[in-house]
Order: C-alpha cells, then sequence, then structure tokens
C-alpha cells in the first residue's frame, strides 16, 4: 500500500497528510481512501505541528479544562494542551492547567472514565480529540458520554474530518474533504465499489490497517 502514497498540503499546517486509495472498510463506513495518521501521531516534529494547528482553532476566550484523546492522539493531545497552556487560554481548573486522559471502552464499545478521572470530567470543558472523522457517530458517542459524567462538551478537534459539526458542536480539522474532493464515506449497504463487486483492500482502524 505504501507505493500508492499520495501526499496532500494545505495552508493550514506545513505537515503533509498521507492517503491511499482503495476499497477499504472501518467500523461504521466503507470509505475509498485510507487516511495514514501514524507519522503524524508519533513523530514529535509532526505532532508538534498538528498541534500548535489545532490549538489555534480556538478563540482567545474558549475555556478547555481537559483534552479527551481517542484514536492514539496522546501525543497530539498532550502537545496541544501544552500549546494551549502557553498561549493563555481559559481555564477553570484550580490548577491553571489542562488534563490529558484517555477513556476506556467496555465489551460493549461504551465509553467510560474510571472513577480517578471523573474529577477531570465533571463540571470541565471537554475536548474530544481524534485523529480522522467520517461519519460523526464516535463524536456524537463521546459528547454523551461527556455528558453523563457531568462534563461539558465544547466540540472537537480532528486532523481530518468530513464533518464540519455533529449536533452542533463545532468539529475543528486541518484537513477536510476540500482538501481530498472525492472522498466519500457509506454504508455497506449503500457502497457502489461493493455493488461493482470490487474486492476490500483493508480494514481500517484508529490503529492501522490489516489487509484482506
Amino acid at each position: 500500500m505504501e507505493s500508492r502514497t499520495i501526499k496532500l498540503y494545505n495552508k493550514n499546517t506545513t505537515v503533509p497528510l498521507k492517503v491511499v486509495p482503495g476499497h477499504f472498510a472501518t467500523n461504521h463506513s466503507h470509505v475509498n481512501y485510507y487516511i495514514d495518521m501514524t507519522t503524524l501521531k508519533t513523530r514529535v516534529s509532526e505532532a508538534n505541528a498538528i498541534a500548535a494547528t489545532l490549538a489555534g482553532q480556538y478563540v482567545a476566550n474558549a475555556i478547555v479544562d481537559t483534552i479527551v484523546c481517542l484514536d492514539g492522539t496522546q501525543v497530539i493531545g498532550a502537545l496541544m494542551a501544552q500549546e494551549l497552556t502557553r498561549a493563555g487560554y481559559g481555564s477553570i481548573n484550580a490548577h491553571g492547567t489542562v488534563y490529558v486522559i484517555t477513556p476506556e471502552f467496555d465489551s460493549s464499545n461504551q465509553m467510560i472514565f474510571r472513577d480517578n478521572l471523573r474529577p477531570m470530567i465533571e463540571n470541565k470543558h471537554v475536548i474530544v480529540l481524534m485523529a480522522s472523522v467520517t461519519t460523526g457517530i464516535t463524536i456524537r458517542k463521546s459528547m454523551n458520554c461527556i455528558s453523563y459524567y457531568g462534563g461539558i462538551p465544547v466540540g472537537a478537534s480532528a486532523i481530518f474530518s468530513a464533518v464540519d459539526d455533529v449536533e452542533g458542536y463545532p468539529v475543528h480539522s486541518i484537513f477536510h474533504t476540500e482538501d481530498l474532493p472525492d472522498y466519500r464515506s457509506c454504508t455497506v449497504q449503500e457502497c457502489p465499489m461493493c455493488r461493482a463487486g470490487q474486492r476490500i483492500d483493508a480494514l481500517v482502524n484508529s490503529f492501522g490497517y490489516s489487509k484482506v
């Protein structure tokens, strides 16, 4: 798959987004591009550039207390918290800092926060950080979970997003479908590649891909 990789650039950041065309199955949909976030999430120089751009998308009076990291975005989340703290963004934390946490998922894939993490959610302004957003289903579940634990959802940030908001919550992203205009995400039943008999190239999730 590496030989088919395309690098996309835009004005928002100096680091490229790597995409691979094909037929891929995610947890919620079928997509015609695999978006490779590996180095953006693990290489500090790239993660730092991503974090700085995402932090800059929040207005000066935004209140950010906690960043909930999904899709293995903890490195970006930590650097984003550092950027927000340095820039003097509002926080209601007594410690004047930003928490960076990762939720747990139970056997039914329900997001949960253990008791030791609940103080970092309850009555806190919370951002959800993801690598990519395609359908918005994960964000919707995350916001519901944060609200259940007494948190105040602020919105979501992602490296790539196919949506601008989910149920009124803004989704801030660096790359959009304008950068990849033929990007398609659809259900299995509506997938034109399946209807055309095109085999699935790989199963993809936040950890990467597995060829089939």
